[in-house]
């Protein structure tokens, strides 16, 4: 089964620059797709183990700042794949909000959070 087939959320293409942390340390990373539950970034980072805990910040504008606090799921090159574990009520109504716009599909973006809601309740 391929790592498409697995998905459970729906992921937008995005390109942004965030903050990476993991350990004693934080980089700048470019984020190159985002989920309900997690975003593949670009950073130059290596040596990055497997379910390092990290942090994602996005600034979206002055003011919005979506935060993820999540585990490295995977790792290719520069590209580092993380699972959000938990995120403010804010972030979370952020995200939705951007993945809204960007899928066209408000309907499933519905169901997803819903059924995020129902694992963390």
């Amino acid at each position: 089964m391929n790592t498409v087939q697995r998905r459970r959320y729906s992921r937008i293409r995005f390109r942004g620059t965030a903050a990476f942390q993991a350990g004693n340390g934080q980089w700048p990373c470019e984020i190159l797709d985002l989920s309900l539950r997690g975003a593949l970034i670009a950073v130059d980072l290596p040596g990055i183990a497997i379910d390092t805990p990290c942090l994602l910040e996005l600034r979206l504008g002055d003011e919005i700042c979506v935060r993820m606090e999540g585990r490295v799921a995977h790792r290719y090159g520069k590209q580092v794949g993380i699972v959000c574990e938990e995120t403010d009520l804010d972030s979370a109504s952020h995200l939705r909000r951007l993945l809204s716009l960007n899928l066209g599909d408000a309907s499933l973006l519905e169901r997803e959070f819903s059924a995020l809601l129902a694992a963390h309740a």
